[in-house]
């Protein structure tokens, strides 16, 4: 499960300045919330990276109308290749999220706790995506598309279960190269899949605050115990 993100535009750029030589364009969001727009890393067909703003919450583009009455924010990987939503884009148009951290809720003595959850060794965390446009025709019979994404997950590496089942597929700069790469195949990206980690991670307890999507300042991530690292 991943349903909430953390972008620091300028934590953001330090590492996209490693990765592509690339500025995020902001706006900073410190509590983004599914059907908002985030910028993702994405290649043209000769493999030049650029960042793009998307709606986080794909629309197919075979499908009649926008729609949020199906959960799409999130896809699972095991099924990616075969489910109709996700099967197309798993071939041709993957893409790249990057953030400076997510929230999670774990169960804790009879509630839930919010998490936030960043790189301890950089500035940002690179998670796989999907990606496809929806292209039709509004009320007023004016032509528009919707560029969307969702954002894979797999079972938790087991340190990260002792906060919740599911996490996000990490990638490391190099693995986000490959999963970009629209010449490979995607038994090649499998491995991406397996349950684990590729950077150690705070586990940073937060407040109640984050759990209201309005609330976007820097309370959001404001510890109010003492970290975990899961590695």
């Amino acid at each position: 499960m991943c349903g909430r993100l953390h972008v620091c535009a300028g934590d953001l750029t330090e590492l996209l300045q490693e990765f592509a030589e690339l500025i995020h364009p902001g706006p900073d969001n410190l509590n983004a919330a599914p059907t908002e727009d985030i910028a993702v890393l994405v290649a043209d067909a000769n493999g030049a990276v650029q960042l793009r703003s998307m709606r986080w919450w794909l629309t197919p583009s075979w499908a009649r109308q926008p729609s949020t009455r199906y959960s799409m924010f999130n896809a699972k990987s095991e099924t990616a290749s075969t489910l109709p939503s996700f099967r197309e884009p798993y071939k041709r148009q993957r893409c790249v999220v990057p953030v400076s951290g997510f929230y999670e809720w774990a169960r804790r003595q009879g509630h839930k706790q919010a998490y936030f959850l960043r790189s301890v060794e950089n500035t940002g965390l690179l998670l796989a995506g999907l990606w496809d446009r929806w292209q039709g025709v509004d009320d007023a019979g004016q032509s528009h598309s919707i560029d969307s994404f969702t954002i894979l997950t797999t079972s938790a590496s087991p340190s990260m279960q002792t906060l919740h089942h599911r996490q996000p597929v990490l990638l490391d700069q190099e693995g986000a190269r490959r999963w970009l790469d629209p010449n490979i195949a995607t038994a090649e990206l499998e491995h991406f899949f397996a349950p684990q980690l590729v950077t150690s991670i705070e586990a940073r307890p937060v407040s109640s605050w984050v759990n209201n999507a309005r609330n976007k300042d820097l309370r959001c991530a404001q510890a109010i115990a003492e970290s975990v690292i899961l590695n």
